[in-house]
Protein backbone atom coordinates (compact mmCIF):
# COMPACT_ATOMS: atom_id res chain seq x y z
CA UNK A 1 0.00 0.00 0.00
CA UNK A 2 2.36 2.09 0.81
CA UNK A 3 4.57 1.26 -2.50
CA UNK A 4 1.96 2.21 -4.21
CA UNK A 5 1.22 5.85 -2.48
CA UNK A 6 4.85 6.67 -3.75
CA UNK A 7 3.35 5.62 -7.88
CA UNK A 8 2.67 8.76 -9.14
CA UNK A 9 -0.02 7.31 -11.52
CA UNK A 10 -1.59 5.72 -8.36
CA UNK A 11 -1.74 9.45 -7.08
CA UNK A 12 -2.52 11.08 -9.96
CA UNK A 13 -5.77 8.77 -10.35
CA UNK A 14 -6.50 9.63 -6.06
CA UNK A 15 -6.26 13.17 -7.20
CA UNK A 16 -8.58 12.94 -10.26
CA UNK A 17 -11.36 10.95 -8.32
CA UNK A 18 -10.93 13.62 -5.26
CA UNK A 19 -11.38 15.87 -7.37
CA UNK A 20 -14.40 15.00 -9.60
CA UNK A 21 -15.99 14.01 -6.49
CA UNK A 22 -15.96 17.71 -4.79
CA UNK A 23 -15.95 19.87 -8.52
CA UNK A 24 -19.26 17.73 -10.03
CA UNK A 25 -21.57 18.28 -6.64
CA UNK A 26 -20.47 21.69 -6.01
CA UNK A 27 -21.24 22.82 -9.62
CA UNK A 28 -24.28 21.04 -9.65
CA UNK A 29 -25.15 22.72 -6.25
CA UNK A 30 -24.80 25.99 -8.13
CA UNK A 31 -26.83 25.11 -10.95
CA UNK A 32 -29.40 24.23 -8.55
CA UNK A 33 -28.94 27.09 -6.47
CA UNK A 34 -29.73 29.59 -9.61
CA UNK A 35 -32.47 27.35 -10.93
CA UNK A 36 -31.27 25.73 -13.64
CA UNK A 37 -31.04 22.26 -15.58
CA UNK A 38 -29.11 19.49 -13.46
CA UNK A 39 -25.81 19.02 -14.55
CA UNK A 40 -26.66 15.60 -16.08
CA UNK A 41 -29.17 17.31 -18.02
CA UNK A 42 -26.80 20.11 -19.00
CA UNK A 43 -24.63 17.60 -20.34
CA UNK A 44 -27.30 15.89 -22.93
CA UNK A 45 -28.73 19.18 -23.81
CA UNK A 46 -25.03 20.12 -24.82
CA UNK A 47 -24.52 16.81 -26.98
CA UNK A 48 -27.55 17.77 -28.85
CA UNK A 49 -26.99 21.59 -29.28
CA UNK A 50 -23.46 20.17 -31.03
CA UNK A 51 -25.26 17.65 -33.34
CA UNK A 52 -26.06 18.25 -36.92
CA UNK A 53 -29.88 18.91 -37.01
CA UNK A 54 -29.30 19.01 -33.13
CA UNK A 55 -30.47 15.32 -32.63
CA UNK A 56 -28.35 11.83 -31.99
CA UNK A 57 -29.17 8.60 -32.24
CA UNK A 58 -29.75 7.08 -28.67
CA UNK A 59 -26.38 5.06 -29.43
CA UNK A 60 -24.33 7.80 -29.91
CA UNK A 61 -25.61 9.93 -27.30
CA UNK A 62 -24.96 7.24 -24.84
CA UNK A 63 -20.98 7.31 -26.21
CA UNK A 64 -21.00 11.24 -26.12
CA UNK A 65 -22.29 11.87 -22.96
CA UNK A 66 -20.14 11.61 -19.90
CA UNK A 67 -23.35 9.72 -18.20
CA UNK A 68 -23.89 5.66 -18.20
CA UNK A 69 -26.09 4.95 -21.46
CA UNK A 70 -28.47 3.88 -19.05
CA UNK A 71 -28.64 7.11 -17.30
CA UNK A 72 -28.72 8.84 -20.62
CA UNK A 73 -31.61 6.92 -21.46
CA UNK A 74 -33.69 8.31 -18.39
CA UNK A 75 -32.30 11.63 -18.55
CA UNK A 76 -33.68 11.81 -22.29
CA UNK A 77 -37.35 10.56 -21.01
CA UNK A 78 -37.20 12.97 -18.18
CA UNK A 79 -36.20 15.75 -20.61
CA UNK A 80 -38.87 14.49 -23.00
CA UNK A 81 -41.58 15.14 -20.14
CA UNK A 82 -40.57 18.81 -19.23
CA UNK A 83 -40.41 19.29 -23.29
CA UNK A 84 -36.42 19.90 -23.51
CA UNK A 85 -36.31 17.56 -25.38
CA UNK A 86 -38.05 14.33 -27.55
CA UNK A 87 -37.55 11.00 -28.57
CA UNK A 88 -38.23 10.38 -32.61
CA UNK A 89 -38.28 6.75 -34.03
CA UNK A 90 -35.48 6.08 -36.43
CA UNK A 91 -37.72 5.18 -39.65
CA UNK A 92 -34.67 3.60 -40.90
CA UNK A 93 -34.30 1.30 -38.19
CA UNK A 94 -37.42 0.55 -36.22
CA UNK A 95 -35.07 -0.62 -32.94
CA UNK A 96 -33.49 2.54 -32.68
CA UNK A 97 -34.74 6.30 -31.90
CA UNK A 98 -33.27 9.47 -32.11
CA UNK A 99 -33.45 12.32 -29.02
CA UNK A 100 -34.34 15.64 -30.96
CA UNK A 101 -33.33 19.11 -28.37
CA UNK A 102 -36.76 21.37 -28.52
CA UNK A 103 -36.31 25.00 -28.72
CA UNK A 104 -37.24 25.01 -25.01
CA UNK A 105 -34.43 22.43 -24.65
CA UNK A 106 -31.92 25.28 -26.30
CA UNK A 107 -32.88 28.28 -24.54
CA UNK A 108 -32.52 26.37 -21.18
CA UNK A 109 -29.34 25.40 -22.75
CA UNK A 110 -28.41 29.36 -23.56
CA UNK A 111 -30.07 30.23 -19.68
CA UNK A 112 -27.81 27.54 -17.28
CA UNK A 113 -24.50 28.54 -19.53
CA UNK A 114 -23.59 31.69 -17.62
CA UNK A 115 -23.85 29.93 -14.37
CA UNK A 116 -22.07 26.65 -15.47
CA UNK A 117 -19.57 28.99 -16.65
CA UNK A 118 -18.93 31.13 -13.76
CA UNK A 119 -19.60 27.70 -11.37
CA UNK A 120 -16.33 26.24 -13.42
CA UNK A 121 -14.01 29.48 -13.00
CA UNK A 122 -15.35 29.92 -9.07
CA UNK A 123 -14.95 26.46 -8.58
CA UNK A 124 -11.52 24.82 -10.68
CA UNK A 125 -10.29 28.15 -12.32
CA UNK A 126 -10.53 30.59 -9.35
CA UNK A 127 -7.75 27.86 -7.75
CA UNK A 128 -5.42 27.38 -11.13
CA UNK A 129 -3.68 29.83 -13.27
CA UNK A 130 -4.60 30.65 -17.15
CA UNK A 131 -1.68 28.24 -18.02
CA UNK A 132 -2.17 25.33 -15.65
CA UNK A 133 -5.71 25.24 -16.41
CA UNK A 134 -4.46 24.72 -20.00
CA UNK A 135 -2.04 21.97 -18.73
CA UNK A 136 -4.39 20.37 -16.49
CA UNK A 137 -6.92 20.32 -19.52
CA UNK A 138 -3.92 18.80 -22.06
CA UNK A 139 -3.00 16.12 -19.61
CA UNK A 140 -6.49 14.98 -19.15
CA UNK A 141 -7.21 14.95 -22.87
CA UNK A 142 -3.84 12.57 -23.23
CA UNK A 143 -5.21 10.19 -20.02
CA UNK A 144 -8.70 10.21 -22.17
CA UNK A 145 -7.51 9.05 -24.89
CA UNK A 146 -5.22 6.28 -24.18
CA UNK A 147 -8.21 4.83 -21.96
CA UNK A 148 -9.93 4.91 -24.78
CA UNK A 149 -7.64 2.81 -27.02
CA UNK A 150 -5.78 1.23 -24.78
CA UNK A 151 -2.66 2.11 -25.41
CA UNK A 152 -0.29 4.48 -24.15
CA UNK A 153 -0.93 8.09 -25.21
CA UNK A 154 2.18 9.82 -26.52
CA UNK A 155 2.45 13.55 -25.34
CA UNK A 156 2.76 16.17 -28.25
CA UNK A 157 5.63 18.33 -26.40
Amino acid sequence: MTEDREDPAVEAWRGLLVAHSRLVPAVEADLRAAGQVSLSWYDVLLELNAAPGRRLRMSELGQRAVLSRTRVSRVVDELAAAGLAERQPDQADGRSSFAVLTARGKDALRRAWPVYREAIRRRLGAHLTSQQCRDLAALLELAAAGAQTGQPAKPNR
